[in-house]
């Protein structure tokens, strides 16, 4: 039986969100850029690609996309933030009380945690829903979570610091997949995309 199409939209206001479309090609999904409302509700899941926080939240808000992708997502649409994206998700951002954010993930992060564009770094590292091989991961000024509330599940952790969460419906990592070769988390994605487009 022939797997049902769906398209999943990356936010492409800022960052690198041309990788993550091409992550979604390879996993032979459609991809889309999303800027507008409208163009959000024309995707079945949204990844928030990496970048500078700030930045993204802010544009977001200028284009009226913060509270179209909660209401999405309260709606149970599939999103998933790497690296700036999962600092845009959070529910806290330690020392940063007033950076807008979605506070969408019951979390709190530490932003630039483990340190500046100079310690910028790659690692194997073990997400055992992935399977037994361990993840390249690609970690670049990257924030780690610091609180997870109960209904958030951790999938991932790296000296002891957790940078791979789930709840529900939203995903949210401190590392950049996208740079690699290995799919496996995009993939990982997208089936959480399909199982909510035939819940609809």
């Amino acid at each position: 039986m022939e797997k049902e199409a769906i398209t999943v939209g990356v936010l492409a206001l800022q960052g690198d969100f041309e990788a993550h479309l091409r992550m979604l090609q390879q996993c032979g999904v459609q991809g889309r850029e999303v800027r507008t409302v409208q163009q959000l509700r024309e995707v079945d899941g949204l990844i928030i690609p990496g970048g500078e926080s700030t930045t993204i939240i802010k544009l977001m808000q200028r284009y009226g996309l913060d509270e179209a992708v909660r209401q999405r997502a309260a709606e149970g649409m599939p999103i998933y933030g790497t690296c700036a994206g999962l600092i845009v998700m959070a529910r806290e951002i330690e020392g940063y009380p007033q950076q807008p954010r979605l506070g969408l993930l019951d979390v709190a992060v530490a932003r630039n945690a483990f340190g500046r564009q100079v310690d910028s770094f790659e690692v194997d590292l073990p997400v055992p829903r992935l399977g037994e091989h361990p993840l390249r991961a690609v970690f670049i000024r990257a924030p780690y979570v610091t609180r997870t509330g109960e209904q958030v599940e951790i999938l991932a952790k790296l000296d002891g610091k957790v940078v791979l969460v789930q709840q529900a419906n939203l995903l949210g990592g401190a590392f950049h997949p996208e740079l690699t070769d290995d799919l496996r988390l995009h993939r990982y994605f997208v089936e959480m995309v399909r199982a909510h487009r035939k819940q609809q």
